[in-house]
């Protein structure tokens, strides 16, 4: 059975980072997709950043360009985000989730496996 477990969410004041993690069991790591997405209150919804599986090549949403990171460790089965320069409208839960899309996957349909959530909340 495949699980994807998010931390590091929690409340920062605008300007601040936070740095989420998801671990992946059950599936090998190093075969998958992995991506973030986020869902604010009343909106569906949508991808923040993508990662391949090696790691070599990601995409970013407009709005994160320059302010996150995606980034993974293979060998600890752990995808992250680094999220600096926060702004309130960065508020959401975030979700990680795998493909096993070849290459960068941006069709949220296409990830078959899902993590429960973590919210991130910014304060202005």
């Amino acid at each position: 059975q495949v699980q994807l477990v998010e931390s590091g969410g929690g409340l920062v004041q605008a300007g601040g980072s936070l740095r989420l993690s998801c671990v992946l069991s059950g599936r090998t790591f190093s075969n998958l997709g992995m991506g973030w997405f986020r869902q604010a209150p009343g909106k569906e919804r949508d991808i923040v950043a993508a990662i391949s599986w090696s790691g070599g090549n990601t995409y970013y949403e407009e709005s994160v360009k320059g302010r996150f990171t995606i980034s993974r460790d293979n060998a600890k089965n752990t995808v992250y985000l680094q999220m600096n320069s926060l702004k309130p409208e960065d508020t959401a839960v975030y979700h990680c989730a795998a493909t096993l899309s070849v290459g960068i996957e941006v069709v949220q349909s296409n990830y078959r496996f899902w993590g429960q959530g973590t919210q991130v909340t910014v304060s202005s």
